[in-house]
């Protein structure tokens, strides 16, 4: 975990520490050109409605944790949504390179799905990559899995500056 960034170690203990904006930029340059690609390529693997029921089951338990402001349950079906259009992908050798940051991935999910803004994106994302894999349309896949990150990248930029605010303001409170 070290050796991938997802803790550091400090005194005699480990921390998880905070992403900055570079290591924000290069998950994102990744993210980028890999995810559109990879769901391009599912979506020419995804050729029965088996293929798009796990997609839609996480859909579905997504909305209803949304609507319940079950942030736990929604995390949990956002990765479901993520694992199952990504088992579609038969390149095993893109399928690892997914595999390597998604620990990252899921770390970043936790800083910014806490927020309904940002799950409401997400969900939106969601159900319009879905719509592409059932239209098999593999243009409109890539294309909305862009949109997607472009989503998410601006919603987890958003929660790093609103806990860098809540700490000057904790700052400020203590020295005052």
């Amino acid at each position: 975990l070290e050796s991938e960034g997802m803790i550091a170690m400090e005194g005699r203990g480990f921390v998880v520490p905070e992403p900055t904006d570079a290591d924000i930029e290069e998950i994102y340059q990744l993210r980028f050109l890999l995810e559109p690609a990879a769901a391009r390529i599912a979506v020419a693997e995804a050729t029965g409605s088996a293929d798009l029921a796990s997609m839609a089951s996480a859909i579905e338990d997504a909305a209803t944790a949304e609507k319940n402001e079950d942030f736990r349950s929604f995390l949990e079906a956002n990765s479901r949504f993520h694992n199952a259009w990504r088992a579609l992908i038969p390149n095993r050798r893109m399928s690892k390179l997914l595999d390597q940051y998604v620990g990252h991935v899921r770390f970043l999910r936790v800083l910014t799905l806490g927020d309904a803004g940002a799950r409401k994106a997400a969900l939106t994302g969601m159900k319009n990559i879905h719509a592409a894999f059932r239209k098999r349309d593999a243009d409109a896949a890539a294309t909305a899995m862009h949109k997607h990150l472009e989503a998410a990248k601006h919603c987890l930029i958003t929660a790093i500056e609103q806990i860098d605010q809540d700490k000057a303001s904790e700052q400020n409170a203590s020295v005052g």
